[in-house]
């Protein structure tokens, strides 16, 4: 029989322990979305308060690196997001990869619910939204195999985030898919990206996002925020990297990896 307990117990420690696991075992390895993200919810009584979540996989090109059929939701926890300037290790961090992405902060609690939210339901919960850089890692050694199941019960590859500043949300929002983002790394590589890399549009994103969370019972709670994944290419990095990133009207923002 399934035990999430297990599995979480398994991830979250190598999470804390800094290695990877090769597979989870049998009686802890999820088989389908649902079993993945009750293992999640063992992480988050874990290792304490999340401060918002992610989505992985919001482009074909990203869901057909890892195997899977559409995006992934998983938490970030507090003790892992920083403010814009910050230093991120990358001792224990395997995938090596800073993702520029567009973040929005709820103003009002989302709970789950039966029926699902509408888009002007999800943007009047909305209060600001800013540029950030995930840093993510898998604790599968090779994440690539693991299958979505299991990526999700691995909190979708969450590890850090760094936020920008948050604006007041405005008319703006709609146009996110329009969204130029441009990042530069300390050794002279540019790289430039597009919102509509987002599953089309970061607000499209942002809508299911909430409604894949509300599917499974979970809550989203006020002050809570969620990044929607990757504008730009993952951009891989090294210790003693900079990368600076230029999200528009947005703003700008930077990270040095140590």
């Amino acid at each position: 029989m399934f035990n999430p307990s297990l599995a979480a117990d398994a991830l979250s420690t190598a999470l804390q322990a800094g290695r990877a696991l090769n597979e989870l075992p049998v009686a802890a390895r999820p088989q389908d979305r649902a079993q993945g993200y009750a293992v999640q919810r063992g992480w988050i009584a874990r290792l304490g308060p999340i401060a918002g979540w992610k989505i992985a996989a919001t482009s074909l090109a990203g869901q057909q690196h890892i195997a899977v059929s559409g995006p992934l939701a998983g938490p970030i926890f507090a003790d892992r997001v920083q403010g814009d300037g910050a230093s991120v290790s990358l001792q224990a961090n395997r995938m090596r990869v800073a993702e520029c992405e567009i973040v929005f902060r709820f103003g009002r609690d989302l709970p789950a619910r039966a029926s699902g939210y509408s888009q002007d339901e999800v943007l009047a919960a909305v209060d600001a939204v800013a540029p950030g850089i995930e840093v993510p890692d898998s604790r599968f050694a090779n994440f690539e195999q693991a299958g979505e199941a299991q990526l999700i019960a691995d909190c979708a590859c969450c590890r850090d985030m760094v936020l920008g500043r948050f604006l007041a949300v405005d008319e703006r929002i709609k146009s996110l898919a329009g969204l130029k983002v441009r990042a530069t790394v300390s050794d002279g590589r540019a790289f430039e990206g597009i919102g509509s890399n987002v599953l089309g549009d970061p607000l499209a994103a942002l809508v299911w996002f909430v409604n894949e969370l509300s599917g499974v019972g979970q809550h989203i709670g006020r002050g809570q925020f969620v990044t929607t994944g990757a504008c730009v290419t993952p951009i891989p990095v090294l210790p003693g990297q900079r990368v600076e990133a230029d999200h528009g009207w947005l703003g700008r923002m930077r990270v040095t990896f140590v």
